[in-house]
């Protein structure tokens, strides 16, 4: 059994997109018969507090569903302020980095980028041990930064960023991108670079759960995820209108706008928002099953990011509302997974949610259903591994 071990900034029990999709590689490699482990911090994400588990400890060493995982200790964060941030990562980085130069590892390693710091130590000490190093690119850093208006261009931030952008990218084996976007991104650098598709397609395995509908009086739609500022759901609550319209919008997360958006709902009841918090994987997918659609929001329109909520909602057979732009628009419009309002055009979102406001009951079973064919047909993820694995990629 080929030995394989991945670098990431996230691992459950921690929740959220990030954690799911690296366990979900760890699972299918493991199902594919690799001999798969993991390293990462101290779980903490999304809250930037160390779990009640794992406090007072420095590493922690477990098996997980098969899975061995290597937890190094981390100065936890999930601050806007941009120092703080930068410690949190440095801190888990240069364990990680001693970690991966002394300690005896596979000779095939991938690695998560973002963090880009963390992904240029790891590749720094994967390097110079010679190892196969397996790139995983989900977001293009600084890129995306200078997008979110939290990075200046040609700043000297933004200039030690783009030198470790190109430094990863170089010494990286073989490249996998999440979105076609990010691929030729990368080629444009290195267009000889070995480079492959890599869609966060989700692994449910689920019926269709839209036949388990209920007859609420109004539509459901809802949000789960990070409450960030990329993701901007404050933003959505203040100026999306569902006062006089027979929609409810339900928000499943945490993060850095979680308190924000809890005082929002308290002070504007009119609205119909409810928060549930977060909930665990398992059973917010139970949960779903009650809903009828998926707001996908981005602030602004990232270049190269792709939301795994595209797939995950459409394997679940939930319409999805795409308010994030760029390449998630096409593949919403492409295979006809819902609706899309142009990212930040909140009077294009409300005449939206006012079009689905009248639908009725039987019109949104067939949407769902039609939605759910759509993702068995096109988000294949074991014939995805499958094509990587005859590619001679892992």
């Amino acid at each position: 059994m080929e030995k394989i071990l991945i670098v990431s900034n996230y691992y459950p029990p921690e929740k959220g997109a990030a954690p799911n999709r690296i366990e979900q590689l760890a699972l299918k490699l493991k199902e594919n018969n690799f001999d798969v482990s993991v390293v990462c911090p101290l779980a903490n994400y999304p809250q930037g507090k160390i779990f009640d588990a794992y406090k007072g400890k420095f590493t922690v060493h477990e098996n997980l569903a098969g899975i061995k995982v290597s937890r190094l200790w981390i100065y936890p964060s999930n601050s806007k302020n941009f120092v703080k941030r930068i410690l949190s990562i440095l801190s888990f980085s240069i364990g990680l980095f001693i970690f991966l130069l002394f300690k005896k590892i596979p000779e095939k390693v991938i690695v998560q980028s973002p963090p880009l710091l963390l992904s240029f130590l790891s590749v720094l000490a994967l390097s110079i041990r010679n190892k196969k190093i397996i790139l995983n690119v989900s977001d293009l850093w600084p890129m995306a930064a200078t997008e979110l208006g939290v990075l200046k261009i040609d700043s000297i931030s933004h200039k030690i960023l783009l030198f470790l952008e190109k430094y990863i990218y170089r010494k990286a084996n073989i490249i996998l991108g999440q979105s076609e976007e990010i691929l030729v991104h990368i080629k444009e650098i290195y267009p000889l670079k070995e480079c492959y598709l890599y869609r966060n397609f989700p692994d449910h395995k689920h019926t269709f759960i839209g036949q388990q509908l209920e007859p609420d009086t109004k539509i459901k739609l809802f949000y789960a995820g990070l409450l960030g500022v990329a993701q901007g759901v404050l933003e959505v609550c203040e100026k999306m209108e569902t006062s006089n319209l027979n929609i409810a919008f339900h928000i499943f997360g945490d993060g850095a706008e979680k308190a924000a958006i809890e005082n929002y709902i308290r002070l504007h009841p009119e609205k119909n928002i409810i928060f549930h918090g977060m909930l665990e994987r398992k059973e917010l997918v139970k949960r779903l099953a009650s809903f009828d659609i998926a707001l996908v929001p981005l602030k602004t329109r990232i270049y190269g990011s792709v939301p795994s909520k595209i797939f995950e909602y459409s394997a679940l057979g939930l319409p999805i509302l795409y308010f994030g732009g760029g390449e998630g628009e096409n593949l919403v419009t492409l295979f006809n997974l819902g609706w899309i309002a142009p990212v930040e055009d909140f009077a294009a979102l409300n005449e939206t949610l006012s079009e689905i406001s009248k639908m009725d009951r039987q019109e949104l079973q067939n949407l769902k259903e039609s939605v759910w064919k759509a993702s068995e047909m096109h988000f294949n993820l074991d014939l995805q591994m499958q094509h990587l694995i005859e590619e001679k990629v892992f």
